[in-house]
């Protein structure tokens, strides 16, 4: 019997991205079989911290890494390490930081929120959050309004297609708080193809998922200056402890870098615009579908198939309640538009969306 079949649970069909509710992504099986062996062993963590250090900086051009629970603990630490620093006094008073400069500053545009808000996940450091401009745009002039004021400890960055607003120059926005002496942090949970550019607009930070697209078990990435990222690590003995990573998690990540630096990059990408391409090719031959291919918004090595129907409400309902469920983003279905992500999905699991679409539409 299949883990499904063991356990009652429905088989989905994910065509709505690396999405938390539905288990963000699928694994390979070398990442599976890291996993399984790591389980029955034991490590001298601190080693094994050391050595997947190593692997994010060979893979990122990061002066050092770490791994922690996930993104959104991410947050929370950076913020945490911005303010404490290795300062073991420090570490064990949060989030009380009555003597810490502890103000982040945000832009307004980039308040998002992906289950739970950053807001809250930096303000669970202890941190008092700042915004900048407002959810329509953040100009430079915004952000230097802010930094220029008392007790600010770090600028937080976001880059996802979940922002808001006019899009923000990070590099610009990383040299404005060098300026004042203040370490600059982006999260880019889905972006782990792009942590490389990311890192080159200076930023001391860059905050990561594993488990989308490099496709490790859950675990959050951590990229950047040596300083920083130490200061993220000494975390553990305070905040950080209920934010830690499993030694499967770590394991996890030593082999998807493993493959993600042994892949032909190139390929991938190339293979996933045919798919996408075919697919939009097959999905515009049924009636009352518009289709088109849209590429990621945030420069990802990866499009999206749109498709434009009439009651594009009533065909998300449609689409999770069969069997089995397919899931799409359904974001904008109140304009009559829908977005699936075909990056995890097989021939197999392709076929048998395009057959749900025909079933009813084609009627």
């Amino acid at each position: 019997m299949s883990i499904h079949e063991r356990h009652r649970l429905s088989r989905v069909v994910n065509a709505r991205g690396t999405f938390t509710p539905l288990g963000v992504s699928r694994s390979s099986a070398a990442v599976a079989g890291a996993v399984a062996e790591a389980l029955p062993e034991f490590f001298v963590m601190e080693q094994l911290a050391d050595r997947v250090s190593d692997a994010i900086a060979h893979a990122t051009g990061a002066q050092a890494g770490t791994v922690v629970h996930c993104t959104s603990a991410a947050i929370t630490l950076a913020a945490a390490a911005a303010m404490a620093g290795t300062d073991p006094r420090r570490i064990a008073a949060l989030p009380d930081t009555r003597d810490m400069h502890n103000r982040v500053v945000l832009p307004a545009v980039h308040v998002v929120d992906y289950g739970q808000s950053n807001l809250q996940a930096i303000r669970l450091a202890g941190a008092q959050v700042t915004l900048a401009g407002d959810e329509n745009r953040c100009g430079l002039g915004d952000l230097d309004d802010q930094l220029d004021g008392p007790d600010v400890t770090c600028l937080m960055l976001v880059c996802s297609r979940l922002t808001s607003g006019e899009p923000l120059d990070l590099t610009a926005a990383v040299r404005a708080a060098h300026r004042r002496g203040v370490p600059a942090i982006i999260d880019g949970a889905g972006q782990f193809p792009r942590t490389a550019d990311l890192l080159t607009t200076g930023a001391d930070l860059v905050l990561i998922s594993g488990q989308k697209y490099l496709g490790s078990p859950t675990a959050g990435i951590v990229a950047g200056t040596r300083r920083m990222v130490q200061a993220v690590r000494a975390q553990g003995n305070g905040i950080g402890r209920g934010m830690k990573p499993s030694k499967e998690a770590v394991v996890g990540v030593l082999a998807a870098l493993e493959e993600w630096q042994a892949m032909d990059r190139a390929k991938w990408a190339a293979d996933q615009a045919t798919k996408v391409s075919a697919f939009v090719a097959a999905a515009a031959e049924i009636p009352g579908v518009v289709a088109e291919v849209v590429p990621d918004p945030t420069s990802l090595p990866l499009s999206r198939a749109l498709l434009k129907v009439d009651d594009a409400p009533g065909l998300v309902r449609a689409l999770e309640a069969g069997t089995p469920p397919i899931y799409v983003m359904a974001e904008r279905a109140d304009a009559g538009e829908l977005m699936l992500e075909l990056v995890p999905l097989d021939d197999t699991e392709i076929a048998i969306v395009l057959d749900r679409l025909r079933t009813l539409l084609d009627k």
